[in-house]
């Protein structure tokens, strides 16, 4: 039986770090992806906002925050500590996931998926009309799940890449 030693440097600690939290946050969008956007598709339009509204409230958090950001600025460091390893790809490989991340999942919540979660907290369901309110799903649900299954992808292929980086770097 083949024993598998890991030396485990600063720099492989940041990684493993790194593809924990881009997991975590892979995995909320994921969830979201296959649980909680079916479930609420599934709602009335005023019980819809209401509970996107509650959703997008409770979210804000630090444990959301730490992940998120936090990824943030993982990725980018974990290039910078990659660079020794030019030639072996690890550098390039963490770049991209870092790209990918920033635009693809930051630049894509903070300027799409952020402003229609801010438009639809404005929103005041008690009062409104059934048309007001069904107007207001529709300009909320669709663009808000395509911007959605944007970042979640994005999220995932950083994931493969920090994933790929990690088990490389590990084993060099």
């Amino acid at each position: 039986m083949k024993t598998i030693s890991i030396h485990m440097t600063g720099t492989t600690i940041v990684i493993l770090i790194t593809t924990i939290a881009i997991a975590l946050i892979t995995g909320l969008w994921y969830a979201y992806s296959c649980s909680v956007n079916p479930g609420l598709s599934r709602l009335s339009d005023d019980r819809y906002i209401a509970a996107m509204q509650a959703i997008n409230r409770a979210i804000l958090n630090p444990a959301f925050f730490s992940t998120f950001l936090g990824t943030l600025v993982l990725l980018p460091l974990c290039t910078w500590l990659c660079f020794d390893r030019l030639t072996t790809g690890q550098w390039a490989l963490m770049l991209t996931a870092s790209i990918i991340y920033v635009v693809g999942v930051f630049g894509v919540t903070v300027l799409g998926n952020v402003p229609l979660n801010e438009a639809l907290d404005q929103f005041k369901l008690a009062g409104a009309s059934a048309t007001e309110i069904t107007s207001q799903r529709i300009k909320f649900e669709a663009p808000w799940n395509r911007l959605h299954t944007i970042r979640t992808t994005a999220s995932f292929i950083s994931l493969v890449l920090t994933i790929i980086t990690c088990i490389n770097y590990s084993s060099k």
